[in-house]
């Protein structure tokens, strides 16, 4: 445990954000994403901020490590590429499909105990040929069944109720929502219900920077130690295929990073130097970029995100500009195209 007394809730209040990144076509900008920034160092200092990363907001997936670090201190006995399902946001490729059917086998269970909302696969490949096979939406395609099955095993190992394993007073929830508090080292704002139907709680921007910290550098062996491990070995099997945030992880040595709905990034390096972002309209599109110029801003290499400067804007099938972090942050090198 890190923090036996936890510093009080973020406030609940419109966030202050600032300008994070500027959609330039042709040398003008045409459009601004507002959003917030956090750069800690390996002391777990701010070393840099842009924006509010001190309001309560819902950091979405990018929190799946954490609920993964709660599952595991609770007797998750899961490793390698199926502990890294169980913080995914998954594409719903076979492999996730038959990694979280192998969760439920080992719990006993089947895919009509999951209770998180039926969907169709995450990536639009793999959807489109889902549709065309006249499959509909289902529990175990929807991107959160990994940890929703992971969930249901660790309540099984506990004898805890299956029914009700998403309320947030269920004892589950109760030992993710202590372990948020304990690694971010803040009280939870506000709890509310994410889009797969699990409790979603509110912290800070710099309260989900410094979770990841904490569980990238904790002892060899430990619940955090062993979900950044399995993240990390099997990044694709925490997002999918041709998924920018595995592309990251591979790009920059030792990295566990994760991203969330609604423009939401999280990375952190083994000796605690961690980066939070998050897109205040949810634009996928500055997310990445963003984050890179953050970990640039870290002392991570430019060179190794290169890749992450972000999509070229066309005009014509032309590449005629693209989205640039903000002045403040520090840039990546332009590509020619910009």
């Amino acid at each position: 445990m890190y923090s036996s007394s936890p510093a009080a809730a973020p406030l609940v209040r419109d966030p202050l954000h600032a300008p994070v990144a500027h959609l330039v076509r042709g040398g003008v900008t045409e459009g601004i994403h507002y959003g917030s920034v956090v750069v800690l160092g390996a002391d777990g200092r701010t070393d840099f901020q842009l924006g509010d990363i001190e309001a309560a907001f819902y950091p979405r997936s990018a929190l799946k490590p954490v609920q993964a670090v709660a599952m595991v201190r609770a007797g998750l006995p899961l490793e390698g590429d199926l502990l890294a399902l169980a913080a995914a946001s998954h594409s719903g490729e076979e492999r996730h499909l038959a990694g979280a059917r192998r969760i439920l086998e080992l719990a006993g269970l089947t895919e009509d105990d999951l209770r998180n909302v039926p969907d169709l696969p995450f990536d639009p490949a793999v959807r489109d040929t889902w549709v065309r096979e006249g499959r509909g939406p289902s529990r175990l395609a929807q991107n959160c069944s990994g940890k929703h099955a992971a969930m249901l095993y660790t309540c099984k190992l506990n004898g805890w109720s299956l029914d009700d394993y998403l309320d947030p007073a269920h004892p589950l929830q109760q030992a993710v929502a202590e372990t948020v508090e304990d690694l971010t080292g803040q009280r939870i704002a506000q709890v509310t219900v994410d889009g797969c139907g699990a409790p979603l709680f509110a912290v800070s921007l710099y309260g989900l920077a410094r979770a990841l910290a904490h569980v990238t550098t904790a002892a060899p062996g430990s619940p955090e130690a062993r979900v950044a491990g399995a993240v990390r070995e099997h990044a694709e099997m925490a997002s999918g295929s041709g998924r920018d945030v595995a592309a990251l992880m591979r790009a920059v040595p030792g990295l566990l990073a994760k991203d969330g709905f609604e423009g939401v990034q999280v990375a952190a390096l083994p000796d605690g130097r961690a980066v939070a972002v998050k897109i205040a309209d949810g634009a996928n599109r500055a997310r990445i970029p963003v984050a890179a110029a953050a970990l640039v801003r870290a002392g991570v290499d430019a060179e190794l995100l290169t890749e992450f400067a972000g999509e070229p804007l066309l005009g014509g099938g032309v590449p005629v500009g693209r989205v640039r972090p903000a002045g403040t942050l520090q840039p990546l090198p332009e590509p020619a195209c910009a």
